[in-house]
């Protein structure tokens, strides 16, 4: 049973900010799924879900959610798993209030909190996590930072420099 990332949105509309953790973990390779179930209309659903992807080797959780944002402070209610909260866009705030949501859980059920829409970073956080007991993983990841401060590099080095 090898570990892997569950990542979990409450509605199918947040979909498209998830993409960019799929693509980041395809890239890193690292396994994952994905499931769209509302901590509000599907409680008794969200609780099986937890259970079942824990008993097959869920290592993390991802969690997307905006406005109120309970699902990743539901989710670490119900897990000793690392929980990583994305906060959505949306609402009168625009994403604040699912930031402040997700960021204000009570002591002792931690869920960690990147940025508004940030899917990429918490496919990130996710995979260092993992790379913690998978060697061969944090080759990999290193290899990715390499590449990523290289092309930040070349990116800086042809700034301002004229097409031909």
């Amino acid at each position: 049973m090898s570990p892997f990332v569950a990542i979990v949105v409450g509605s199918r509309s947040d979909l498209p900010t998830l993409e960019a953790a799929q693509r980041t973990l395809d890239e890193l390779g690292v396994q994952h799924e994905l499931r769209v179930i509302s901590a509000h209309r599907a409680p008794g659903l969200l609780d099986r879900y937890v259970a079942d992807a824990e008993r097959r080797g869920a290592a993390v959780f991802i969690a997307a959610a905006g406005l109120a944002a309970h699902l990743p402070g539901v989710i670490a209610s119900k897990t000793t798993r690392p929980v990583i909260g994305v906060p959505l866009k949306g609402g009168v705030m625009d994403g604040l209030d699912a930031l402040l949501s997700i960021v204000q859980m009570p002591r002792g059920v931690p869920v960690a909190t990147v940025g508004v829409g940030n899917a990429t970073n918490a496919a990130l956080l996710a995979t260092q996590i993992l790379a913690l007991a998978d060697g061969a993983l944090a080759e990999r990841f290193g290899a990715w930072r390499v590449r990523q401060a290289e092309a930040v590099a070349n990116d800086e080095t042809n700034a301002g420099r004229a097409p031909g």
